[in-house]
């Protein structure tokens, strides 16, 4: 092994060990370390880590590969003065904030009246419906939701348990009673037609195994399409956009209800599983409706302020 992979090594678990999700960093750095070692480099180049970003593909490829040469070159400098560190500004980012989504009430509920009917085997009828109930009304991650396994849920007291999920943290996750009854009704038909799982996740595949993200999101894609939800938007309706789609309701509802939303947000912020609350404020611009509403709340405030 060469000392940039024993580096790179280093890097990695020190990342790891801090809380940080290497999930592009733990795969693009491998990719980097044998282009520098394959040239005979023992050391990162400005040169060289161009070169690599540019071999990325799509508009975001590119500016990902530097910003993880970039990265683990800062961490080299302390160790070798020799090395390079990318400045900014090297690679376009071109990347565009996308408009999320926003599902209404009859949105979901076709989307799950669609998983119950058309999805043949019962299994599987049953494990999407209640999979895209779970998430509408909880704005878990998929994968959170993926990743559940049956010991993760409290039924006494209503609680999921969502194990170290992104910036590898875990959190509890109070559920409605409906929510929890929903749950008890799937396990109820996974138990009576999939008695033996290979696995403890709480969804089950037809193979006896946990449930796999690139199937989930093609058969929600499908299900979308046959139910011809957000057929006119500008962007197609994506499965997180259920989990954007729980938390501007969430914030309509306070705002209606005339809650302190600086009070309340550290909550929802802690609830949805955010590193910090600022992320949680990035919802305020989601929607129209609720970016008048928290404007007409600002309004208010200054205008009480200067009387």
């Amino acid at each position: 092994m060469s000392a940039l992979k024993h580096a790179m090594t280093d890097y990695l678990d020190l990342r790891h060990s801090l809380g940080h999700a290497l999930s592009d960093v733990g795969r693009l750095l491998p990719s980097f370390v044998s282009y520098l070692d394959e040239r005979g480099l023992g050391v990162v180049t400005v040169h060289a880590a161009v070169e690599w970003a540019q071999m990325g593909n799509g508009t975001s490829g590119v500016p990902r590969r530097m910003t993880a040469a970039r990265g683990f070159a800062r961490y080299l400098a302390g160790i070798d003065e020799n090395t390079e560190v990318p400045p900014l500004g090297l690679t376009p980012n071109r990347q565009r904030w996308r408009q999320p989504f926003i599902y209404t009430p009859n949105d979901i509920q076709a989307l799950m009246s669609r998983a119950h009917t058309s999805i043949a085997s019962p299994l599987r009828a049953a494990t999407y419906e209640t999979l895209i109930g779970l998430l509408a009304s909880t704005g878990m991650r998929v994968g959170e939701a993926i990743k559940l396994d049956r010991s993760d849920i409290d039924w006494e007291r209503a609680v999921l348990l969502i194990r170290e999920s992104k910036f590898g943290k875990s959190r509890l996750v109070p559920v409605h009673p409906n929510v929890l009854q929903a749950l008890t009704e799937y396990a109820e038909v996974r138990n009576e037609l999939q008695p033996l799982p290979k696995e403890p996740s709480f969804f089950t595949s037809l193979t006896r195994n946990r449930l796999c993200y690139a199937v989930v999101s093609e058969t929600f894609r499908r299900l979308v399409d046959e139910v011809g939800v957000g057929a006119d938007a500008p962007s197609p309706p994506r499965l997180h956009d259920l989990r954007h789609t729980f938390a501007v309701q969430t914030l309509l509802d306070w705002y209606r209800s005339d809650v302190d939303i600086q009070a309340k947000m550290p909550s929802l912020s802690t609830y949805l599983g955010h590193r910090e609350p600022a992320s949680t404020y990035w919802y305020l611009s989601a929607a129209p409706e609720l970016l008048a509403l928290a404007a007409a709340r600002q309004h208010q405030t200054w205008s009480a302020e200067r009387s």
